[in-house]
């Protein structure tokens, strides 16, 4: 049954699809039973049985977050069915960044392969591969090192892409794959720790060098005045 808490028809509301977070879904018709949601064709699942999460927001509490299947698919219409209740979720707790960090991929029966993360977040981890047979579904053990800090986890590959370079020359198979996983909440502060920490050290190297564009600027500007 959908909660009396979800947005209206006509509103628009954020959707984790397939590894992707689409920002502006826009609800099309709310029943007891399922909501009607149009997004673009390209973000359409090929099949129903996919699992969503809606998001919309919560007020000052942060925002809502309610798990779903899509149980129809229309062209660029899905309906959802939202068992439940929503959850709120508080705003800071979720955060997505990193990229460039070490990987290892450790299945059964096959060996281990490396490869660099993407981006990660608290439930999912978007990481490159080179030549490893990898399909949606597949189950495996994930170890991500996270500066000084480790992160390992099961997980289960929600969507995977590849593609062989061609150029300069025939080269590797670069498989995409993104996992998701069950959230931890100690692995999950670890990763909000190392996230953070990425986040700020950007603003600060952003601040450092508008200060010395800003000083060369001035600089210029000073020679300038004394050639006249």
């Amino acid at each position: 049954m959908t909660s009396s808490l979800f947005p209206a028809d006509g509103s628009h509301v954020e959707m984790d699809l397939g590894g992707r977070t689409l920002p502006q879904v826009r609800v099309v018709r709310v029943t007891d039973a399922t909501v009607t949601l149009s997004l673009a064709r390209a973000d359409v699942p090929l099949t129903s049985g996919s699992p969503v999460t809606i998001r919309w927001p919560a007020g000052s509490r942060g925002r809502y977050a309610q798990h779903g299947t899509v149980v129809r698919v229309d062209e660029n219409r899905i309906d959802v069915t939202l068992p439940g209740e929503p959850e709120i979720e508080q705003q800071r707790l979720y955060v997505r960044g990193g990229g460039g960090e070490a990987i290892l991929l450790v299945r059964a029966d096959k060996p281990q392969v490396t490869g660099r993360v993407h981006d990660i977040s608290e439930q999912s981890v978007r990481a490159h591969f080179s030549d490893v047979d990898l399909r949606p579904g597949d189950q495996m053990l994930l170890r991500v090192q996270l500066g000084s800090e480790v992160v390992e986890f099961p997980a289960t590959a929600l969507r995977v892409s590849s593609l062989r370079q061609q150029v300069p020359v025939r080269g590797p198979v670069m498989v995409e794959m993104v996992a998701i996983f069950d959230r931890n909440e100690h692995q999950a502060k670890i990763i909000r720790r190392y996230v953070f920490r990425l986040q700020t050290m950007a603003r600060r190297e952003a601040a450092a060098a508008e200060a010395m564009a800003d000083e060369m600027m001035a600089e210029m500007m000073a020679e300038a005045a004394n050639l006249r």
